[in-house]
């Protein structure tokens, strides 16, 4: 189906053109219909699948047809409510670009800035406005905002919303909209949490799922690096010689996993920025931003911080450390392989890490394809036994089935050394673990 046929007007199909937009995605095929008919809706999507442009795209259709009766009065019409800035900063940009023929007025406001210029912005007049929960509340109480004319409300990446401990933020807002309006929810995943939260914004609502949490797209190429821990750094220098990887973005489930990587990757002159929690605004915009233009090599992210990240022709996405919750692992490489491009997955697993992957790998019903062609192969093959208890695993550096080295050269002498094998290398040091090369 074309976008044609889904009953688009001329301004929206002419923004779509020039963005290169030829054919919606099942979730925009299934949703746009829906909402242009009025009607409120439950969508579970993953990351990756265009749900953006799912409500975007039919919001500024409804905004254009029918501005109100007072044009010259601009008042919030349509209130988009995502937890993070650089998920909210993505879909201003989507809502400028699928509606530049047209003369709504966007605005997107987020913390960690300061108000000034989002605050001018709401005096100019806005149709929509995109906001993440916090500065929404501080601005509605410092009387910049004004709730009373929404007609259309979407909460986008609610379980995120959850996760960052929104959801009494959402219900505050949820009582300062109107009754009458139309409700339009996303979420990846769908718990019993989140359809309870649904069912308080909710009214008899249309329910679109489309590629559920459990898959991963088909154009992803996944593998798995096992790789002791002490190692992880030495090899991820060793993958990025390739010059075929032009850009990758790098998980860490920590902020200070985040900037050790950037430090170690630095000292081998690889060009890499961090993006988390504890950076300001303006420098996770200008890290995203550098990415983006391929200034910076290597963008090393965190969960939450890369949460709405949406970057074309992404080739690589290389889990440094395995997440422990494995629908996290399918939104890490969901960040590739978008809108039927190829991609690259690559993960580092460590033995601690072996429980992770082996959730993942049940989850996904896929057995991700090991490489083993490295030169820092993991010295610990033990693999994770679910049968055994966690004290039975043997750990340690993996050298307790091998030969110990002789006492006594061929003469008879006791030897002064061992020679240096392929199995017995010693350990490289590095100074992020408080010692010198």
């Amino acid at each position: 189906m074309s976008f044609e046929k889904l009953g688009l007007i001329e301004p929206i199909l002419r923004a779509l053109d020039t963005e290169g937009y030829t054919m919606p995605t099942p979730i925009q095929e299934k949703s746009i219909p829906i909402i242009l008919k009025g009607q409120d809706l439950l969508g579970c999507a993953q990351t990756g699948t265009g749900k953006t442009a799912a409500f975007a795209i039919p919001i500024i259709q409804q905004l254009h047809l029918h501005p109100g009766d007072d044009r010259s009065i601009r008042k919030i019409k349509a209130l988009i409510v995502t937890p993070t800035r650089e998920l909210a900063i993505q879909i201003g940009d989507s809502f400028a670009a699928y509606g530049r023929h047209t003369k709504l007025r966007y605005t997107v406001v987020f913390g960690g800035v300061p108000q000034s210029a989002q605050v001018n912005a709401l005096r100019n007049g806005v149709d929509v406005l995109i906001a993440t929960p916090g500065r929404l509340l501080d601005l509605i109480s410092q009387g910049y905002i004004r709730l009373n004319d929404v007609s259309i409300f979407v909460l986008d990446e609610a379980d995120r919303m959850l996760d960052m401990g929104f959801v009494h933020d959402v219900k505050k807002l949820i009582k300062m909209i109107p009754v009458k309006r139309q409700s339009l929810f996303f979420s990846a995943t769908m718990p019993d949490s989140i359809m309870a939260l649904a069912s308080t914004i909710l009214t008899n609502p249309e329910k679109v799922e489309v590629t559920p949490i459990s898959s991963t797209a088909e154009t992803i190429q996944q593998a798995i690096y096992f790789v002791d821990q002490a190692r992880k750094y030495e090899l991820l220098v060793h993958l990025l010689k390739d010059p075929g990887i032009i850009t990758a973005l790098v998980f860490t489930r920590t902020k200070h996993g985040a900037d050790k990587v950037v430090k170690m990757l630095t000292r081998f002159n690889v060009k890499a920025e961090a993006i988390h929690g504890n950076k300001s605004q303006n420098a996770r915009q200008k890290a995203l931003s550098n990415f983006k233009d391929h200034i910076t090599r290597v963008l090393v992210a965190t969960d939450i911080a890369a949460r709405g990240i949406d970057i074309d022709e992404l080739s690589y996405v290389i889990n440094f450390e395995i997440p422990n919750i494995p629908e996290t692992y399918v939104h890490r490489i969901g960040r590739t392989g978008r809108a039927g491009a190829n991609g690259k997955a690559i993960s580092f697993c460590d033995v601690e890490e072996r429980p992770f992957l082996r959730d993942i790998q049940k989850l996904i019903s896929i057995q991700i394809p090991v490489e083993d062609n490295h030169p820092f192969p993991a010295e610990n093959t033990v693999a994770e036994n679910p049968a055994k208890p966690k004290a039975q695993i043997q750990r340690g550096n993996g050298n307790h089935n091998r030969p110990r080295p002789a006492t006594t050269d061929s003469t008879g002498r006791p030897a002064t050394s061992a020679p240096i094998t392929a199995t017995s290398k010693p350990q490289k040091k590095w100074s992020w673990r408080g010692t010198t090369r």
